[in-house]
């Protein structure tokens, strides 16, 4: 699976796009404690290698009914946890409206909580762009989905907790490394309509997921990684699907962020440059 540590997935949510503004809600709250400060569980998995077939039918239809799709549009409401001093997690909450075109666009608009911002892939570049502030980070991109998103993790440690649902192929993205997979049952509850659930584990990692019973499109995710101090989780809420609607090319290209001041293409955590206006030189 092409989850990253649960360190990666916080940072990210929080501070999007290579930005590091955080929520307003959380500056006002007293300094939590870093993850480094909560004492990791010792967590003996022993699993052995146990997959129901059953499991692995229902992801294979979701894979396929997503991969098929030509265009997509989406809601994902992502709620992930962090420690409050006490050590207690607390959980912070980003809704994201995402477009997709196969095999090379992509559009992520992030208008809460905290400061917007936007992320445009046209095939060739790639652009994280905050409103507000009116910055962009702009740099080359290859020319496919996949190796995009590799290359925003691996360069500015961006990363979407869809990741895995957008790629080209998300069944061998979420099968990678799996040592368990069962059905739980279903629910009518979530996504206001019935859903099998199902779970999938590796060493690191566990996931849980409730996949549309009819339609086969995913409606919620929770994730919780073993090896994190904490054991920490993150859900991913997703509504508002449509599949293959028709889409202008013209909402895939950053038009306001032509003119916005640039700053280096890097992880959040880095130091960065002070802004440039557009067109001067990145060192």
């Amino acid at each position: 699976m092409t989850f990253p540590t649960r360190r990666s997935v916080a940072s990210l949510t929080l501070c999007m796009l290579l930005l590091s503004v955080f929520d307003a809600t959380a500056q006002q709250a007293q300094p939590p404690l870093s993850a480094s400060d909560v004492q990791a569980p010792q967590i003996e998995l022993g699993l052995r290698f146990e997959v129901e077939p059953h499991a692995l039918d229902l992801l294979r239809a979701m894979s396929s009914r997503l991969a098929a799709a030509k265009t997509m549009m989406f809601t994902a409401t992502t709620t992930y946890e962090s420690p409050d001093r006490t050590g207690q997690p607390l959980a912070y909450t980003t809704l994201s409206r995402v477009t997709l075109q196969r095999p090379n666009k992509l559009r992520v608009l992030t208008p809460y909580d905290g400061a917007p911002s936007e992320f445009y892939y046209d095939g060739s570049v790639m652009t994280a762009f905050s409103p507000e502030a009116n910055v962009a980070a702009v740099s080359d991109a290859p020319p496919t989905i996949d190796a995009m998103l590799k290359a925003a993790y691996d360069s500015a440690a961006i990363y979407f907790p869809f990741t895995d649902l957008i790629v080209a192929d998300p069944y061998r993205d979420m099968t990678d490394g799996l040592r368990l997979a069962f059905v739980v049952g279903q629910s009518k509850v979530v996504g206001h309509t019935t859903t099998d659930i199902i779970v999938l584990a590796t060493d690191t990692l566990q996931v849980q997921m409730w996949i549309g019973a009819t339609d086969h499109l995913p409606r919620m995710v929770r994730a919780t990684f073993f090896d994190e101090p904490g054991n920490y989780r993150h859900v991913v809420e997703l509504s508002d699907w449509q599949l293959d609607p028709p889409l202008s090319p013209d909402i895939f290209v950053a038009a306001r962020a032509a003119k916005a001041r640039r700053m280096l293409f890097a992880a959040p955590d880095s130091i960065l440059p002070e802004a440039q206006a557009p067109g001067e030189a990145t060192p």
